[in-house]
């Protein structure tokens, strides 16, 4: 399916689920998440919109729009730069101004969803009310880190970056996604590690703190910036990503959530940093197992919605 028509079917549930004041009354939504702009949804590496009738923001967009909130959900490529992404991105967000009616959208974006919706806001910020950065690696991954000492042009890094662009191809596919790019896993790695996070940090450092581990600006131009993450690797023993998630915080030495820092998750106002969530977790994967001793994560989704509508966005 291609984005017009993703766009166009996302429209007509958006309309079903109460996107408006009428329809909020008509089909008994609380108005709790109706947020003035509509919120747009981000994946981050090796995401999607939906796949194989399963959603990468599991249950999270049919809870926002229950209580009023209208919301789109966009797909970009899966595996590739910080700013080609963004660029893809982009153009689903032109669209959708014109579709919703609203000339700006509050962006929500998870993992390299964060620094994806970052450069769409540096460079349109006429589109964008506010952006908000879930498990984002601002500063870069140590995971990542990690994978960049494979020798660069070497045979293992070769067929590493195959079976990882093999991989993002398939969900590409099997997700239905419109986009064209090659899948490009040495960019993504590029964008993901520290060296990369730092030169993307200085050419769009709207938002991004400029001590170690401390809050951004709040709001450049005229866009206003948040954050969440979580530093729990290991929340659900039902839940088969957490061994994934355990191994891979191995790689670092302070909290993480299993594949970001905690201070590296740092963007604008920091609303908190420490929840019982894992990476996954933070979209209330897999299948909704996250912590029992945690705030639900979709319930987190609404309590930000609620919020971006209380300041007016």
């Amino acid at each position: 399916m291609n984005n017009n028509k993703k766009l166009l079917a996302l429209t007509l549930g958006v309309a079903l689920s109460a996107s408006g004041p009428v329809n909020a009354s008509l089909f008994g939504s609380s108005g709790y998440t109706e947020t003035r702009y509509p919120i747009v949804l981000a994946h981050g590496m090796l995401g999607f919109d939906s796949l194989l009738g399963v959603d990468y923001w599991y249950g999270i967009p049919a809870a926002l729009r229950r209580d009023g909130a209208q919301v789109y959900v966009t797909e970009v490529s899966q595996l590739n730069t910080s700013e080609l992404r963004g660029e893809e991105l982009l153009a689903q967000l032109e669209e959708i101004v014109a579709i919703s009616g609203k000339p700006k959208v509050n962006l929500i974006g998870h993992s390299h969803g964060g620094p994806t919706i970052r450069y769409v806001a540096a460079v349109r910020p006429d589109l964008v009310a506010s952006v908000t950065s879930v498990g984002g690696p601002h500063k870069g991954s140590d995971v990542a880190d990690l994978l960049r000492r494979i020798p660069e042009g070497s045979t293992e890094e070769a067929i590493v970056a195959g079976l990882v662009n093999g991989m993002g191809a398939l969900i590409n596919f099997l997700s239905g996604s419109s986009s064209t790019a090659p899948q490009n896993s040495l960019g993504s790695l590029e964008s993901l590690n520290s060296e990369g996070a730092a030169r993307f940090n200085a050419k769009y450092p709207q938002g991004v703190p400029t001590t170690e581990c401390g809050e951004g600006a709040y709001k450049v131009n005229g866009v206003r910036y948040y954050s969440w993450s979580g530093t729990s690797p290991l929340t659900n023993p039902l839940d088969v990503s957490d061994a994934m998630m355990g191994a891979a915080s191995l790689a670092f030495e302070g909290p993480t959530d299993g594949l970001v820092g905690r201070c590296s998750s740092h963007l604008g106002m920091v609303i908190r940093d420490n929840y019982r969530m894992n990476h996954l977790d933070e979209v209330n994967q897999v299948f909704g197992l996250t912590s029992l001793f945690e705030t639900d994560p979709v319930s987190i989704y609404r309590q930000h919605a609620n919020r971006l509508k209380n300041a007016g966005l």
